[in-house]
């Protein structure tokens, strides 16, 4: 994953930061439960481009603080605080799931700062607690009122497991390993809070924005309906879709596919841009 993190201070909380490569500027954010090693397989790192990654408050080698309630905009603001330390004034905002919800925040709350859009299988759209995302706040709920083993056995003989297991096996296993996380019980209160929440901007806003955008969505995936991803990108004025593989189809190409597709987009609109 190349060069260790340095640790920034946010509040009581201390965030690594993730900052690789030269060039264009680009603010990518990892998934709800993920890390830096989760944006290293998604994203195409390249000399020619900066990618700066924050494990958010909880998340990867970060603490959580005593800051609450966690939210996208705490997270988003912790994002804009990283950059303007490392000097990036303007950049590319992107992620996955979360990570998009966090650079669609920033994208629409802070239009002097984000000049284009990566949304990678995107879980909001435009409202908070969407449908999708009700199965992290039962797992969370579960981990909040019984022991680790007992919430894991109950959450796997569940209706939703049920029906994960045969629709989506890919977003069930992500959901189980929830579970075995050592920092379990305080990452519950994020996924709940997170779950809850939405990126806090408007249809209207979206149709708004007029900067280079890249939506990806694939399919077999409960959390991050295909549908969403093609909502957002028809919102979002000339934002360009692509399909990929989904995950639980092969893992390598999903994620080849969504590199392949990343790049293209920053060369065709960033290249040899000086944004910084």
């Amino acid at each position: 994953m190349g060069a260790a993190p340095t640790i920034m201070l946010r509040d009581d909380a201390a965030l690594h930061v993730f900052d690789t490569g030269q060039g264009v500027p680009i603010g990518f954010q990892h998934g709800l439960g993920g890390d830096a090693a989760q944006v290293a397989l998604n994203f195409p790192d390249s000399p020619s481009r900066r990618r700066l990654t924050i494990e958010c408050r909880a998340q990867g080698g970060s603490s959580a603080g005593g800051k609450r309630p966690f939210s996208i905009a705490m997270f988003a603001d912790d994002v804009l605080a990283a950059a303007a330390a490392a000097g990036m004034e303007r950049f590319v905002a992107g992620g996955i799931s979360m990570g998009a919800a966090i650079a669609l925040h920033l994208a629409a709350h802070h239009p002097d700062r984000v000049t284009g859009l990566v949304l990678v299988r995107p879980a909001w759209t435009f409202g908070a607690a969407p449908r999708n995302m009700r199965p992290y706040v039962e797992v969370a709920e579960l981990i909040s009122r019984l022991p680790l083993d007992e919430a894991r056995d109950a959450f796997a003989s569940s209706a939703t497991a049920t029906r994960f297991r045969s629709e989506a096996p890919d977003n069930l296993a992500s959901l189980l390993g929830f579970f075995a996380r050592d920092n379990a019980t305080v990452f519950a209160e994020v996924m709940q809070a997170i779950a809850n929440d939405g990126p806090s901007v408007t249809r209207a806003t979206a149709t708004g924005l007029a900067i280079p955008t890249l939506v990806i969505g694939s399919g077999i995936d409960l959390v991050h309906p295909l549908a969403t991803a093609r909502e957002l990108a028809e919102t979002i004025p000339g934002a360009v879709f692509a399909e990929v593989t989904p995950k639980a189809v092969d893992k390598d190409r999903h994620f080849t596919e969504i590199r392949a597709a990343i790049g293209g987009f920053l060369d065709r609109n960033f290249n040899n841009q000086d944004q910084s």
